[in-house]
């Protein structure tokens, strides 16, 4: 029988056994190993936020269209579309997490930068984290 310890999953109780890959992709074999899931669970959020619509071969839904922020014409009502479009498509890809805050702080679309901030919740461990991503 499997030992039950709060706030991990079975998976992150085997040494030295990576669970995924994660962010940046420039390690010594290009890819970074994972041995947690709240970091794997990461790195699938900050893919799926930089990932565009359309981009992904037989899941063109998936990706928020973040990037096209920085080259685009922005307006409050647009920000609150994408807003409420990644805290629903977060709830179906990722139904382990919850979003506690969204915020997008610092547009400047004369200089191309967006600074994109996530806080998130993950409900079954009770972990808090967030992304931030600065988008140029």
């Amino acid at each position: 029988m499997a030992r039950l310890i709060p706030n991990k999953n079975p998976l992150d109780l085997e040494d030295r056994k990576a669970i995924g890959f994660g962010f940046p992709i420039n390690g010594n074999a290009v890819f970074v190993p994972t041995y947690e899931t709240k970091d794997q669970i990461k790195a699938n959020l900050i893919n799926y936020l930089l990932t565009n619509k359309g981009e992904r071969y037989f899941r063109p839904n998936f990706g928020s269209d973040l990037r096209n922020l920085v080259f685009g014409e922005i307006e409050d009502m647009m920000l609150d579309d994408l807003i409420s479009r990644i805290q629903n498509d977060v709830s179906f890809y990722f139904p382990e997490v919850k979003i506690k805050d969204i915020k997008i702080p610092n547009i400047q679309p004369d200089e191309h930068l967006v600074n994109f901030n996530l806080v998130y919740i993950i409900e079954i461990f009770g972990i808090e984290d967030e992304i931030n991503i600065l988008l140029q």
